[in-house]
């Protein structure tokens, strides 16, 4: 099935044309992988389905492309996690749709993002790294997504974020969204930084004392592993 829906605001004429789909089975279940392209650059759109997704209140998570934290399991950010968890939680629903688009590195691509690592590396936040690099703090754009959306049949979204800008940005396009899940990944000493910089210099809305007790715990326990290893005579 090929279908063509358009989108246009004050800044953006934005197009997607679903081109074909294909059953995808995953741990969390058998989903239905759609592939889109676009208007607005030559990038391969996805959005990834679990039943009928057509209606109001649908559970949706916006998902921009990570290859480290996604493909290769980094820990020093949250994406990984944020869609193995939007996944089971589709999956426990029964239904709902991860939009995926690939705007990696917040829009500024794989080879910027590594740039930005190795200056966060020196003690830079991945804000400042960003912009040292010449960038903005997140160049993504939502626009895509409020099309897929919309094809689908989406009328209103239960959006799996933490990221307020998402929200509006979603909105302005056409997309409502009724309620907001949070998404909170566990806080590790590699994301911890990258996390802090997210709360309080871009309004994620996270629970960072939450996220400083459960570091420390689990500080504790890997020094406390360790004391008794190291005691335990060896065989």
């Amino acid at each position: 099935m090929t279908s063509i829906r358009t989108l246009k605001t004050d800044k953006i004429q934005a197009t997607v044309k679903r081109v074909t789909s294909g059953r995808i089975p995953t741990e969390h279940g058998d989903f239905q992988l759609l592939y889109y392209t676009n208007s607005i650059d030559n990038k391969e759109h996805l959005a990834f389905c679990l039943g009928d997704v057509a209606g109001e209140d649908i559970l949706t998570r916006v998902h921009s492309e990570c290859f480290t934290g996604d493909v290769m399991g980094s820990r020093r950010c949250d994406c990984g996690e944020q869609l193995q968890r939007s996944m089971a939680l589709v999956a426990a629903k029964g239904q709902g749709v991860i939009v995926y688009l690939r705007q990696e590195g917040r829009g500024i691509g794989l080879m910027a993002k590594l740039d930005a690592y190795n200056l966060q590396d020196q003690g830079y936040d991945t804000v400042d790294a960003n912009l040292m690099l010449g960038h903005e703090a997140d160049e993504r754009e939502y626009s895509l997504a409020a099309c897929i959306l919309e094809d689908l049949g989406v009328a209103s979204v239960q959006l799996m974020t933490n990221n307020p800008l998402k929200i509006s940005a979603l909105q302005a396009s056409g997309i409502k969204v009724s309620s907001r899940v949070s998404l909170e990944a566990p806080v590790n000493a590699d994301n911890k930084a990258y996390l802090l910089a997210k709360a309080t210099r871009m309004d994620h809305m996270l629970d960072m004392s939450q996220n400083e007790r459960n570091i420390k715990a689990t500080t504790t326990a890997n020094v406390s592993a360790r004391g008794k290893n190291e005691s335990e005579p060896a065989n």
